[in-house]
């Protein structure tokens, strides 16, 4: 009897084992530059490297009311090390902050970055954040939660 029971318990262990969900961690999705893409006729934008094409009509009607005349228009397109998109253009006033959703990016959060809009952004990746940059303004660090003040602490507990 105990035998029996053993086996039964080995078998379900053996069983359940295989039914687990297989988890590969951790993951940095970040990509390691900032891609400066040009809007096509149709309105979208296309980062061959890493195989993505955005429609991005609703991102300039969200933005600027005008959906129309995008063609052209260049967009700077950012990944985290979570896997958050970071798009913002010339012109623009905020960061938008997307997750990846089944063919499609969801916002986030809308970052409000410049009242006149900027005027030449770049975003680059410092981890874990990612800096925007405008001209000779200061930079800014962003997360997906926002406007970060201040970098953490170094390791050592210096700063």
């Amino acid at each position: 009897m105990k035998l029996r029971n053993i086996l039964v318990c080995a078998c379900l262990a053996i069983g359940g084992a295989g039914c687990s969900t297989l988890t590969l961690a951790p993951v940095d999705y970040s990509w390691p530059l900032e891609s400066v893409l040009k809007v096509s006729d149709n309105g979208t934008v296309e980062e061959s490297r890493y195989n993505i094409i955005i429609n991005v009509k609703p991102l300039f009607f969200e933005e600027t009311n005008d959906s129309t005349h995008v063609s052209g228009m260049t967009l700077r397109l950012i990944r985290d090390g979570k896997g958050y998109y970071y798009i913002t253009a010339p012109k623009f006033k905020s960061v938008y902050v997307f997750e990846a959703k089944e063919s499609a990016l969801k916002l986030e959060r809308k970052i409000p970055v410049s009242e006149k809009g900027l005027t030449s952004p770049a975003m680059n990746q410092r981890p874990p954040y990612i800096e925007l940059l405008n001209g000779k303004d200061k930079p800014i660090l962003l997360n997906d939660e926002g406007i970060q003040t201040q970098r953490p602490a170094a390791k050592g507990g210096a700063q």
